[in-house]
């Protein structure tokens, strides 16, 4: 922390502004101090210490701390961290941690959208309920199992969030006009392009994370990853990411208008509180998540091994005519894993 000596100066001559018969300024109260004086804040390390008649221990921020004062204080390292940085981790943290608290969420979504491929050869059953996915899971793999595949999606955490805030500010900065501002338009397809590119780079994660959650066959990573590799080939990987790519431009256009246009309707007082942004944010993203969720349905499904479908079109008509999924119950779901995420 800095510290300081406040010192009053006299200036030959000098006349403050509002001085006279027309007007008044409030002087200092100090006895010392008369017309003319100045007031100077005196910041040298050296001087503070001769006018204090003591040795100060004090560091500037340009200088590294001490080992005794890191053991004393070793919070002070963080001082040095970048802003964005700190901004960053705390972001891949609070990411993580959601992710872990709505796995068993996830999971039973996850199973919920592809029961009707994975039983299809053994039962004419072509829909799960809530109650029965959650019951399987405990039945099957206990406690843990809610949690199944988890590891791959808080991996994917950081890199999807690295990529998608660089690669957002570079394409901020190639849609600005002339005057260097960016409009409504432009940052709703800046959003949109780095939530394809971050979606992109990280998509062989997001499949490995359905096949350890619905295949029973798979029990760490790494066997999922080499049976992949052994039985599918590294496209495998990137199944099911048209329309994943695909979800990711309406979902964020949709939350971005949704929460713009309630944000305006409420009151001018509610506006600017942070229950209400809150609150408006959670709608928002509810709204875009059920209003998308037919894609995000349709990807996980072509994410299967063996899945029949090999393109959007061919998944579209096939899950409605085997009535696979219920549509409603489904984006329900998802509705309170946003919920829970983004509390």
């Amino acid at each position: 922390m800095w510290e300081g000596v406040l010192q009053w100066r006299q200036i030959p001559a000098f006349q403050p502004l509002g001085c006279g018969n027309s007007g008044s300024t409030a002087q200092p109260s100090s006895r010392n101090v008369g017309l003319g004086s100045f007031a100077s804040l005196l910041l040298d390390k050296e001087e503070v210490d001769k006018k204090k008649g003591k040795q100060s221990a004090m560091f500037s921020p340009p200088c590294f701390p001490s080992a005794e004062q890191l053991r004393k204080h070793p919070l002070a390292l963080l001082s040095f961290v970048p802003k964005d940085v700190v901004l960053f981790c705390a972001g891949a943290l609070a990411g993580a941690a959601a992710k872990t608290v709505t796995a068993p969420l996830d999971r039973i979504k996850l199973l919920m959208q592809t029961h009707g491929l994975r039983a299809a050869e053994v039962t004419t059953t072509k829909g799960i309920g809530f109650l029965e996915a959650l019951t399987m899971i405990g039945k099957e793999d206990g406690v843990k199992g809610y949690w199944k595949g988890n590891l791959p999606q808080v991996i994917r955490i950081i890199p999807y969030s690295a990529v998608q805030l660089f690669s957002y500010e570079v394409y901020k900065k190639l849609l600005k006009g002339k005057d260097e501002q960016l409009s409504v338009a432009g940052r709703l397809i800046a959003g949109a392009c780095a939530g394809m590119t971050s979606t992109l780079v990280t998509y062989p994660l997001d499949v490995l994370r359905l096949r350890l959650a619905v295949d029973a066959s798979h029990k760490t990573m790494a066997q999922a990853v080499l049976n992949m590799l052994e039985s599918e080939g590294i496209a495998s990987f990137y199944c099911g990411l048209g329309p994943s790519l695909l979800s990711v431009a309406p979902y964020i256009a949709i939350n971005f208008c949704i929460f713009d246009l309630v944000k305006k309707s409420l009151p001018a007082k509610y506006q600017n509180q942070p229950e209400s942004s809150l609150a408006t944010a959670l709608a928002s993203a509810a709204l875009a998540t059920l209003m998308c969720y037919p894609l995000d349905t349709v990807r996980r499904q072509m994410q299967m091994k063996d899945s029949p479908y090999k393109s959007v079109l061919e998944a579209f008509p096939g899950i409605c005519s085997h009535k696979q999924v219920l549509w409603h119950v489904m984006g329900l779901l998802g509705c309170i894993e946003v919920f829970f995420q983004m509390l």
